[in-house]
């Protein structure tokens, strides 16, 4: 087996500088990347002492186009929003349609409480709650020293 290694960062030339130039700036083009990064929604995600928060950054949705799963211990939350615009004239039909959709999936730790999982939609952010399991909770107490 042969390892070969690529500079990375460093432009080589050698092989063939146009061809090199030119996947130096579709990889790097900034337009290309955000288009690729908005297609899922942002996500914040927060612990507390009793439970897991994730906020979903999702606008413009109803609380209808989510579709939450949770398969062993990896939670999946998916949307879907279709709208279709049809305007009929004299002799012509004008048809818009608009589809966006994104899936999202979280592995969820092993001290997570599958059976109590609370999600709620407002202000275009999707809100969900994953509590703890008791036994994972820290419990606080004080130490004597002898």
């Amino acid at each position: 087996m042969t390892l070969v290694k690529f500079a990375n960062g460093h432009k080589n030339h050698a092989v063939n500088p146009f061809f090199s130039d030119v996947f130096d700036s579709i990889l790097n083009d900034s337009r290309l990347s955000d288009k690729l990064a908005g297609r899922a929604p942002a996500v914040n995600i927060s612990e507390t002492e009793n439970e897991f928060h994730i906020e979903l950054a999702a606008p413009g949705l109803k609380k209808e186009d989510f579709k939450i799963n949770l398969d062993k211990n990896v939670l999946t939350v998916s949307a879907e929003k279709k709208t279709e615009n049809v305007e009929e004239g004299k002799k012509f039909s004008k048809r818009e349609y608009s589809y966006n959709s994104f899936t999202r999936s979280f592995t969820l730790p092993e001290v997570a409480d599958h059976g109590k999982i609370e999600a709620e939609y407002t202000d275009g952010v999707l809100n969900l709650k994953v509590a703890k399991k008791e036994e994972a909770k820290v419990q606080a107490r004080e130490i004597a020293v002898k």
